[in-house]
């Protein structure tokens, strides 16, 4: 069960970012929010399978729900442990994965849930 009732997709969408800076999103409006979706790798079984992984080896990270198209982990900041909550979508119709990496709580996040999600393509990208 999601733990904030504004996770998960709805009518192909994940949840608008918050007026905050705290929050990055592929499906976002605001170009200060705005990144780009991942393309699938093959099928969507094994684009899941490579974000599995990737989130399986990246630390501090647990997967707290998982279905067909749609995976979301918590990651716990390393020293203050604040939670993060991202999202990832595997839009099976564009043939990619929209993404959305958020804080819980607080206001700026210092850049950390785009240079999370960064880091995240970059291994996926391997």
């Amino acid at each position: 069960m999601l733990s904030n009732s504004k996770l998960g997709v709805q009518d192909g969408k994940l949840a608008a970012c918050p007026s905050s800076p705290n929050c990055v999103s592929t499906q976002a409006e605001d170009a200060s929010k705005k990144m780009e979706p991942l393309p699938f790798k093959q099928t969507r079984e094994e684009t899941k399978a490579k974000l599995k992984t990737i989130l399986e080896e990246y630390g501090r990270v647990s997967i707290e729900e998982e279905r067909e198209d749609y995976i979301h982990a918590t990651f716990k900041t390393k020293i203050l442990r604040f939670t993060d909550d991202v999202e990832f979508y595997l839009d099976e119709s564009a043939k990619v994965v929209h993404f959305r990496s958020a804080s819980r709580i607080g206001y700026s996040d210092l850049g950390k849930n785009r240079s999370r999600m960064e880091e995240i393509r970059e291994l996926y990208n391997q």
